[in-house]
């Protein structure tokens, strides 16, 4: 379902995607150091499943259709800075002793797992680039419909993409793991997250008119 000349080509600019640093990177890299692996893992699923929704209404014309309309696309961008800013907040306001508890219950995982999907979902950045970068590499020499392929490349484009992440995470997790003993770490713990939620805000609302 992907033309195999095609394929090198896109599995280059994929690679090359993926080692530009980005907010997904700072999120899942910044879950890592502050909570664990597990946390960090929990951001990268998170990451990878508003990917899959991505490529879901990439293949089905709905990114388009958003894409098409500057007033969509703004309102999106507000909304998710709004939405960051709003974690940011709660983030900074979570008691610092819950740190190590919410970690080792996975309740930090499920919460940033869940901020992980919702960052991406609400980043027209995110949206405008599955409509523009993965038509390019659609076919028209083989027989697999524009749906189908956009389909199939949004579903190798995540699995890569969520394989360098738990790398990612696997890497760091260890300094973050070994972090998590430090008792002067734990009391910023959540204020690491929310100055990055908060940035991440900046970012998204500082973004040149869509």
């Amino acid at each position: 379902m992907i033309d195999p000349n095609m394929l090198p080509v896109y599995l280059t600019a994929v690679v090359a995607l993926l080692l530009v640093p980005g907010p997904d990177m700072l999120l899942i890299v910044s879950a890592s150091l502050s909570y664990g692996r597990r946390v960090g893992m929990a951001a990268s699923l998170g990451n990878a499943t508003s990917g899959l929704i991505l490529t879901v209404l990439a293949a089905t014309g709905v990114s388009a259709m958003i894409a098409m309309s500057p007033t969509a696309l703004t309102i999106l961008q507000y909304v998710g800075a709004a939405y960051l800013l709003k974690m940011s907040v709660d983030t900074w306001r979570a008691r610092p002793t819950d740190s190590a508890e919410l970690a080792h219950h996975q309740g930090m995982g499920k919460y940033l797992y869940k901020r992980a999907v919702m960052t991406n979902l609400l980043n027209p950045k995110a949206l405008l680039f599955f409509v523009l970068f993965l038509p390019q590499f659609i076919s028209h020499q083989i027989q697999a419909s524009s749906s189908t392929q956009l389909l199939t490349l949004g579903l190798l484009l995540n699995l890569l993409g969520l394989a360098f992440n738990l790398l990612l995470v696997a890497i760091v997790g260890k300094l973050g793991s070994a972090m998590l003993t430090n008792t002067r770490v734990q009391m910023y713990q959540h204020k690491i997250m929310a100055l990055v939620f908060a940035a991440l805000a900046v970012w998204l609302f500082t973004q040149q008119s869509l």
